[in-house]
């Protein structure tokens, strides 16, 4: 066998990098290029792509309604960050199709919620063992019926911003049987201003980075992470500060009993001291 030949029972390997080649159980076989990329440069390739979104992508009209509409009963579906990088996408734009984005990402977001009020209403024990047992779902359903009780439909349009908050109280509107035209308005209010909201916040950051668009869907996630982490702060202050208030007006009462006990012994007489 000639120096350097390639053995019969061991095929020829790549030449050089870009071979283009990858070893199978019979030899080398040709792929696409894209295999060569490492994983992360391969996931900014591809979220790159999808910040390329516009007016004129099908996809963009898609994920405008799909993700909010799936983000209602699987909160780990990032809609936000989605319609967050459509505004992004088109912040240089001032194409009125623009305005459909948002209303079909505002219209998605009204069908998921509406449709967990459905779940909630029609199989409730399902979706108390799915999604409302245990130690932490025991304590979102109790917070939700506690909250709708004392809030009522304010707290339909604030849990949209607060995480995790939306499948909880949705789902518990559907159990308790909330009013379901105060619910369906409720909920088209929250929506519509989630989805103005989140797109004007990319919009933003896309016009303050205008050449660099990464940066842009960075600081629009930031001011939105920030936002959120201030509701669900202030949401936490106030349920702590709520169950001290009772016991505040409880040492009142008392004092209150001395008078009504120097007026019962009269059985009902009026009380000489008040007689003019």
């Amino acid at each position: 066998m000639a120096a350097g030949a390639p053995s019969p029972h061991r095929p020829a390997g790549p030449s050089g990098p870009g071979h283009g080649l990858i070893a199978g159980p019979t030899g080398w076989r040709a792929i696409s290029a894209d295999r060569w990329i490492p994983g992360n440069l391969r996931v900014i390739s591809l979220s790159l792509s999808f910040s390329e979104l516009d007016v004129t992508s099908l996809a963009s009209y898609l994920i405008a309604f799909a993700l909010p509409l799936l983000d209602a009963l699987l909160p780990i579906v990032p809609s936000e960050t989605a319609i967050i990088t459509l505004g992004v996408a088109t912040a240089g734009s001032t194409d009125p199709r623009i305005g459909v984005l948002v209303v079909l990402a505002a219209f998605g977001a009204w069908c998921g919620d509406n449709f967990n009020y459905l779940l909630g209403r029609w199989f409730g024990p399902w979706v108390t063992r799915r999604f409302l047992s245990g130690e932490r779902g025991t304590k979102q359903r109790a917070w939700a019926e506690r909250s709708l009780d004392h809030y009522g439909w304010r707290l339909i349009i604030a849990c949209r911003f607060i995480p995790g908050g939306r499948t909880a109280v949705t789902l518990t509107c559907g159990l308790i049987g909330y009013n379901r035209r105060s619910f369906m308005l409720a909920t088209a209010v929250a929506a519509m201003i989630w989805a103005s909201y989140a797109f004007f916040i990319g919009r933003l950051g896309g016009h303050v980075f205008e050449s660099k668009p990464w940066a842009g869907l960075l600081l629009a996630l930031g001011v939105v992470l920030a936002i959120s982490g201030l509701v669900e702060a202030f949401r936490r202050l106030r349920g702590r500060r709520r169950p001290s208030e009772p016991s505040q007006e409880s040492p009142q009462q008392p004092q209150e009993s001395p008078q009504e006990s120097q007026e019962s012994p009269q059985d009902g007489l009026p009380d000489p001291s008040r007689q003019e």
